[in-house]
């Protein structure tokens, strides 16, 4: 009797399904062995792979079954050797070798393991080390299957940060979810089912909510001043900010724009009922005033200009354009007006305490002036300028000189005679030191000094003289003067001493006979001598700086400081303008000198002997050499953010020299601390 081919096929079914459960339950033969040990009465060509199974596994172990599912599905799989244990896996009909698989995963998932396909290679892990194994990434909406895997959700609409606290209870405690700001993006590591439901409920919340762009003209107000009351009204519950391009948050807000030309307002509300709201407030507030247009006065509160000096450009704006009118015809129906007629316009005062603007115009005029100042009030730039003034000195001389006298005859003698040499450089001459030396106030030269005196008639009279000197001076002086102004603004700053100069004096020379008294007296001008630095930057539209500069350097020279005549100054100073780019480092000037002279006084052809002439002359050398170099470094600082980003990191490096010349501690001295500069937290700004 021939079996019909379902029920061949069945049985080859059950008896594979059979054999793998043996082979699960001993580990002694492979399923293959157990095919080919049993004849099955299969069809032509015998059981193929991908022919349904009736899964019959009972308390089997986790890694025979991986193999029995490597088998049948054709998979490779590799279990880690710290996944242990049983598992029961059966099925009442047959089922197809992948949905055979799908429930194997189930179950492993039931157990706290799974499955992670790592280029083509199915590892059973535990499932906390399951997001740290090599799994697939998807990008979008491609589905995965119920393996563990990596899928980036991209947002358009939706912020980021606002779906991760709605996600993250719906992933499983081994698996993350993270947010990348940069991109707007969402990247979770899950089962493949539920990032597939993931992905639906992300789909249905990035959706957006913001209207479509509002223009509205008003009739009556001022479009600059009802923009910020109105955004305040409907914004009261939070912060308000425009669109701007590279936001990180997603999110909308409502956004209400001036546009003064038009005397218009932009509005993109952040739905539709906020966009209600705001229309209802605009038409509210857009009616007509209580008095005419003709006698209307209006104050502008100004937040950056100052109020005088605005007033003066308006006024000159204003005239200038009435000048500017053409006269009307005489003919034209109407009397004739000469352009110069004063205007009648409107009039604008400045009120300086509170820096406001008083305009008495007619409403036209008004807008136009308001939407003037609205451009002409905005933030200045600012400028921080940084100059390094570095000069180095080297001074060199060099002395010597030999002098000697002696008498030449007997004492009692008629006439005696005087032969020597003495010379007025290189040090004392030697009869004057000679003089100074018999009354007991000898003064010496500096450097070496070696003298023989010889006794005559009791006395000891100075008869050789040799001196030698050389002196060496080298001075750095490195100046940092650095200065913050406006854009346009001149500023300076003086780093100086304010020394005394005489400039006039009258002294009563005796006039005792003379009726009347005569106080002599002294005309005193004070002078800063130092470091001054005289800027006036003007920023240009491309970034660029054009400087204005006054810079000047001057000292008092040491050997003038008690000089009769007053001390002498060195001044040094550079008055230039440039150009230089935001930034950038310019050398303003330089001053590179090397100064020589040398004195010689000696005996005509005696000193001019080689070495034996040195005992009749006298020499001195003197060399000086100055480098002087001025750089400059300006920096633009736009915002209040710049400011306080610069200010703290001077702020910060101030207080870092305090504390590194703090003095040592000492228990016979107190004080052991010096004053440091408090520790100041950045402020947030609004």
């Amino acid at each position: 009797m021939n079996t019909p081919p379902f029920s061949r096929q069945r049985s080859a079914t059950v008896l594979i399904a059979s054999c793998a459960l043996l082979t699960a339950s001993t580990g002694l033969f492979s399923i293959n062995s157990w095919a080919q040990a049993i004849p099955t009465p299969a069809p032509a060509g015998g059981v193929k792979r991908g022919d349904p199974i009736t899964l019959n596994f009972t308390n089997a172990e986790i890694d025979a079954v991986a193999r029995t599912m490597a088998t049948l599905t054709g998979r490779n799989v590799v279990v880690d050797p710290r996944v242990k244990g049983t598992i029961t896996l059966t099925t009442d009909k047959p089922v197809s070798p992948s949905q055979a698989y799908s429930q194997f995963l189930a179950m492993l998932r039931l157990q706290g393991f799974t499955v992670v396909d790592a280029a083509g290679l199915d590892k059973i892990v535990p499932e906390a080390d399951a997001k740290l194994q090599g799994g697939a990434v998807f990008e979008g909406n491609q589905l995965t299957g119920s393996q563990i895997a990596t899928q980036i959700f991209k947002l358009n609409f939706e912020n980021a940060n606002n779906l991760l606290p709605i996600l993250r209870p719906l992933i499983s405690p081994n698996n993350t979810i993270n947010v990348n700001p940069g991109n707007n993006s969402l990247v979770i590591t899950d089962y493949g089912d539920n990032l597939r439901r993931i992905g639906q409920i992300i789909a249905a919340m990035d959706v957006s909510n913001a209207t479509d762009v509002e223009v509205i003209s008003l009739k009556h107000a001022i479009a600059v001043d009802l923009a910020p009351l109105v955004l305040r009204l409907i914004e009261s519950g939070g912060g308000v900010s425009g669109v701007s391009g590279g936001q990180a948050d997603g999110s909308f807000k409502t956004t209400l724009v001036a546009e003064p030309r038009s005397n218009t307002l932009i509005l993109r509300a952040a739905n539709p009922a906020r966009l209600a709201l705001a229309k209802s407030l605009i038409d509210k507030l857009d009616q007509p005033g209580t008095q005419s247009a003709s006698g209307n006065i209006y104050v502008v509160y100004l937040k950056n200009a100052e109020a005088a000096k605005l007033a003066t450009t308006l006024r000159a704006a204003i005239s200038g354009e009435a000048r500017s009118t053409p006269a009307t015809p005489a003919g034209a129906g109407g009397a004739a007006v000469t352009a110069n007629q004063p205007s009648t316009g409107g009039q604008i005062q400045a009120d300086a305490a509170t820096n406001s603007l008083i305009i008495t115009a007619p409403e036209p005029q008004y807008r136009q002036l308001r939407a003037v100042i609205d451009k002409l009030d905005a933030r200045r730039a600012q400028v921080y300028v940084e100059s390094l003034i570095a000069e180095v000195n080297a001074d060199k001389a060099a002395e010597f000189g030999i002098q000697w006298q002696g008498a030449l005859g007997q004492n009692g003698d008629a006439n005696v005679g005087i032969l020597g040499t003495n010379f007025k450089i290189g040090g004392t001459n030697i009869i004057n030191l000679a003089l100074t030396g018999a009354t007991g106030t000898p003064t010496l030269a500096t450097g070496a000094n070696f003298g023989v005196a010889h006794q005559t008639n009791g006395v000891y009279v100075l008869g050789f003289l040799a001196r030698y000197l050389q002196s060496n001076g080298d001075g750095n002086i490195l100046s940092t003067p650095n200065l913050l102004t406006l854009d346009n603004e001149e500023a300076k700053i003086v780093i100086a001493q304010n020394v005394p100069f005489v400039t006039g004096q009258f002294t009563n020379t005796g006039a005792s006979g003379t009726s009347g008294s005569v106080n002599p007296f002294q005309t005193i001008e004070r002078k800063d001598v130092g470091i001054t630095l005289k800027v006036k930057p003007q920023i240009s539209e491309n970034g660029t700086v054009k400087l204005t500069i006054y810079q000047e350097v001057s000292t008092i020279q040491a050997s003038t400081i008690n000089s009769a005549n007053g001390p002498t100054t060195n001044k040094r100073s550079i008055e230039s303008n440039v150009l230089v780019a935001d930034g950038s480092i310019v050398v303003l000037g330089g001053l590179l000198q090397d100064e020589y002279s040398g004195n010689q006084e000696k005996v005509p052809g005696l000193g001019d002997v080689p070495l034996f002439g040195n005992l009749f002359k006298s020499e001195t050398r003197s060399r000086k050499k100055t480098n002087l170099m001025v750089f400059l470094r300006p920096v633009v600082v736009r915002d209040a953010a710049a400011t306080d980003t610069l200010s703290m990191d001077r702020y910060e490096m101030m207080r870092a020299s305090q504390q590194g010349i703090q003095p040592p501690s000492s228990s016979t001295v107190p004080a052991n601390e010096a004053a440091i500069l408090p520790l100041v937290a950045p402020q947030p700004r609004k």
